[in-house]
């Protein structure tokens, strides 16, 4: 299903997913390296937290469904803006394996959606508790279906990556984004749960908008390829972990 709406494209949230988006020359990146990323507001850049990933992957392997996390911030004000580009690739995933995403689950705060991705059982996720305190409904979902943080995937925009760049990670800190922040606090200090990332770029240095402002502006008509062709990388890249494992996803395996 998921490899038939890639070439057939469709329009999901805040991304039409079609062939000739995916082919347009932008070069999508996914890899492992270290770096940080960035919400609204304020932007901190604090040392990413080091350990070993022995328990990220023990957790990762182990059986149980995977809770796969959106991003963004809720109601028609923020659709398609480049803090939301999380949802946007959560709701691609859900319309390419036929997962609904109708349902507020009001126990958690959260948009639920169940299913399969790479012969893998799935919970997709987009908070509704706003960007900044996205880990309130996380740590939530996670106490009541006891997945273990190796399980929760997380995919978030990043303000230190160009646009459309996309970079699968097993671990990391929050790199002053506000929505990693509050879910790193709410799964009890841990930064061992892997994550995507998708680039938004900053504003240009001659530029009059704030970060805080451009995070919520909506992506440019010129834009729209790069992000398109960027969600369809994040389903492969989702399909690739579920399917192979993290590290061989991390290595470029789709």
């Amino acid at each position: 299903m998921l490899q038939r709406l890639l070439g057939a494209g469709r329009r999901t949230g805040d991304a039409v997913l079609t062939a000739a988006a995916a082919a347009r020359a932008v070069t999508l990146r996914c890899s492992a390296a270290a770096g940080g990323s960035s919400g609204g507001g304020a932007h901190h850049n604090k040392p990413a937290h080091r350990s070993s990933s022995s328990s990220a992957a023990s957790d990762s392997s182990a059986d149980g469904p995977w809770l796969i996390v959106g991003l963004g911030n809720p109601g028609p004000r923020y659709d398609h803006t480049r803090h939301n580009v999380g949802f946007a690739v959560v709701d691609a995933l859900a319309a390419a394996e036929g997962i609904d995403m109708r349902k507020l689950d009001r126990g958690s705060g959260a948009v639920l959606g169940s299913g399969t991705v790479g012969g893998k059982p799935v919970l997709l996720a987009k908070p509704m508790t706003f960007m900044n305190v996205s880990g309130e409904a996380v740590g939530r979902i996670v106490r009541q279906r006891g997945v273990p943080p190796g399980r929760v995937l997380v995919v978030s925009d990043d303000l230190d990556s160009p646009l459309g760049r996309v970079r699968l990670r097993a671990k990391g800190g929050h790199g002053g984004h506000n929505g990693l922040r509050s879910i790193v606090q709410h799964l009890g200090g841990t930064h061992e749960f892997p994550r995507i990332k998708v680039g938004i770029g900053r504003p240009s240095p001659d530029s009059t908008v704030s970060v805080a402002e451009y995070v919520l502006q909506r992506f440019a008509a010129g834009e729209r390829a790069e992000v398109d062709a960027a969600v369809a990388e994040c389903l492969r890249a989702i399909d690739a972990l579920l399917s192979h494992g993290l590290e061989r996803a991390m290595s470029g395996v789709r």
